[in-house]
């Protein structure tokens, strides 16, 4: 498939009904879902010796995704001129109280996607980190974007950076570093639509979202948050009515429209504004870390905040509380909204009602801690621990385990599905997963 014809599949939703999509641009994919069609060459069982069509090592560390277009894979990495601690497994709180020492070096990589062979690097930034961290972040988790002529790249409080398709740098942009709470760090991707990138930065000093030019970068426009923190992808809302931007946060939810004008927001009660909002059945599904789960209409105005002892008004379908996953996000698959929790659970609900298809289900007493979101095709769900295993879970309305496929490398960051192929991404490299060996093996 060229690339015109590539741009015109996405600019009709990127999944083609029947098949895997020909794109994976962006953080979750296509309508940042996490959802693929259907497609017989897309795996159920793997190893890591079984089903490896290749992998490529990527040098240093960064728990960003990777994304898809055409004939290329696209993946980013912070280089520490200095050994890594080795990152803890599982759930604890404490974060770095300094920057991590020593000079380290932004990457961009390009990866051939049939051979897996590296089609180019460019090196974006070198110096030591201004910024603080947690022990299980990176300094390279932004996920990148793509609309099939450049590549959008981003880290958090360092820069922006577009590329061509060749890996030179059209233009960059700095941020400021800025205090994040608890010293956490940054993991906002940046959202694109059309000929605007949208980037949310919220800190302790100056929260924000800014709408750039993506052909050069220049700020069209930038509105102030009353924020004090949030990892949330902004998640740009096409429906019946209007398209908008919407941006989870620590003290409010709220929407946008394309100019930067406020539509409505909404009073949480989660610090935690992890999660990345979606749309599925015309309705937007949006949770925070530990607190609630709310569903919205469309077309809403003004604050649409729940009074107390609601679960639901004009604006609002139903909500859940205390149903937040924490750093995963959520999935709608079919008529179900399935919610993977970090320490191992999986709940199931329908997704326009929000009624309990079955609590919470242990997926595997080994496997305590997930980080990567939950992603779906061919009827079953995946859920990807931190020790490197998925879990292959049947879709629907009874919950059963079918099998677990092992890696044996850490994993913390969402994979990719495109061109009946997962891309999988661990600690040391990058897998491209499918139902037929290549030739010749890795």
């Amino acid at each position: 498939m060229t690339r015109r014809a590539l741009l015109a599949s996405m600019s009709l939703g990127g999944v083609l009904r029947g098949e895997s999509p020909t794109a994976w641009p962006a953080f979750r994919g296509p309508g940042a879902r996490g959802v693929s069609g259907d497609d017989a060459r897309l795996p159920e069982s793997w190893s890591s010796e079984e089903r490896i069509l290749w992998r490529t090592t990527v040098p240093g560390r960064g728990w960003s995704s990777p994304i898809v277009w055409g004939n290329r894979a696209f993946v980013t990495t912070a280089v520490s001129g200095e050994p890594l601690d080795p990152v803890k497994k599982g759930f604890f709180g404490s974060a770095q109280t300094a920057p991590v020492s020593g000079v380290h070096r932004w990457e961009a990589y390009a990866l051939d996607f049939g051979s897996g062979k590296i089609s180019w690097r460019s090196e974006l930034h070198a110096g030591a980190p201004e910024t603080p961290r947690h022990p299980k972040n990176s300094y390279a988790s932004e996920t990148p974007a793509t609309d099939g002529e450049h590549i959008y790249v981003h880290f958090g409080h360092l820069g922006t950076y577009c590329l061509d398709w060749n890996g030179k740098l059209v233009w960059s942009k700095r941020w400021p570093p800025h205090a994040v709470v608890a010293g956490l760090g940054t993991g906002t991707s940046p959202a694109l639509y059309r000929d605007r990138l949208y980037i949310a930065n919220d800190n302790l000093e100056g929260s924000s979202l800014t709408a750039l030019d993506k052909s050069t970068g220049e700020e069209i426009w930038r509105v102030e948050r009353d924020e004090i923190g949030g990892w949330a992808t902004p998640y740009v809302w096409q429906n019946e009515q209007r398209t908008a931007i919407v941006v989870s946060g620590s003290n409010r939810m709220r929407s946008y429209d394309l100019d930067g004008g406020l539509l409505w927001e909404f009073r949480t009660t989660e610090e935690n504004a992890i999660p990345t909002p979606f749309s599925a059945h015309g309705l937007l599904y949006s949770a925070s870390a530990f607190g609630p789960v709310y569903v919205f209409r469309p077309g809403a105005e003004g604050d649409v905040s729940l009074a107390e002892g609601e679960t639901s008004n004009e604006a609002i379908v139903w909500s859940l509380p205390k149903a937040g996953p924490y750093n995963t996000s959520p999935l709608v698959y079919g008529d179900f909204y399935y919610t993977l929790l970090d320490r191992g659970f999986l709940t199931c609900h329908e997704a326009q009602t929000g009624r309990e298809v079955y609590g919470k289900q242990r997926i595997d007493r080994e496997a305590g801690a997930f980080t990567a979101s939950p992603w779906a095709y061919n009827g079953k769900i995946f859920c990807l621990s931190e020790d490197g295993r998925t879990f292959v879970v049947e879709a629907g309305p009874d919950f059963k385990v079918l099998r677990s496929n092992p890696l044996g490398e850490l994993a913390m960051a969402t994979p990719a599905i495109a061109q009946g192929s997962l891309l999988l991404r661990t600690e040391l490299g990058l897998y491209r997963i499918g139902s037929e060996q290549r030739e010749g093996g890795l």
